[in-house]
């Protein structure tokens, strides 16, 4: 069996994969995901958690928020220090600009997720076709639910309701295809 380790910034992008990923992994495919107490420490430990993996047949997908840092230089140092630890086909994906815009780029599974009605009709404003070019997206979310988003707690339920395709997050998109295209590998 494959196994794909996803290290995560935070522990709210953990509660989200793990309502996503299901719908996206196949029954020959474990998926385990990591979160770090924030980017500091994500960048601190990345390079020595690489190369102390020691089990075959794992891939490995490093998610971190874009925050106001320059995506290519976020992706380039991440990458880097993928391939210092030996793991150079490392996935290495970014969050334009953190993660809830990832949300906000599918209002449908807020509002599913957050129980709430009438969000879904505002996915057409221009500022949620394009919620990667948004400056503060969790502040948006908690002004769109009327505070009702908890970070860790809108993740879980949020996840399990975002749909694999049609985001309006491009940065989800290049994600889901980035994964997508190590599931179709023959092997890690």
């Amino acid at each position: 069996m494959r196994e794909i380790v996803f290290f995560l910034e935070e522990p709210s992008a953990r509660e989200m994969l793990n309502g996503l990923l299901p719908r996206l992994v196949d029954e020959n495919t474990h998926f385990r995901c990591i979160p770090f107490e924030g980017k500091q420490d994500l960048e601190k430990q990345l390079e020595r958690r690489l190369r102390n993996w020691l089990a075959p047949n794992t891939c490995f997908v490093v998610m971190r928020d874009q925050d106001s840092e320059d995506c290519v230089t976020v992706k380039q140092r991440l990458t880097g220090m993928c391939a210092a630890a030996g793991k150079p086909d490392t996935l290495v994906r970014i969050v334009c600009c953190e993660l809830e815009s990832w949300y906000l780029g599918d209002l449908e599974a807020v509002e599913s997720g957050l129980n709430m009605n009438g969000l879904a009709k505002h996915q057409q404003k221009a500022k949620f076709r394009a919620p990667d070019n948004l400056q503060n997206p969790k502040q948006e979310l908690k002004r769109l639910t009327n505070n009702s988003y908890q970070q860790i707690a809108g993740s879980r339920e949020i996840g399990r309701h975002m749909a694999l395709a049609g985001n309006r997050s491009n940065s989800f998109n290049v994600f889901i295809s980035g994964v997508a295209r190590l599931l179709n590998q023959e092997a890690c």
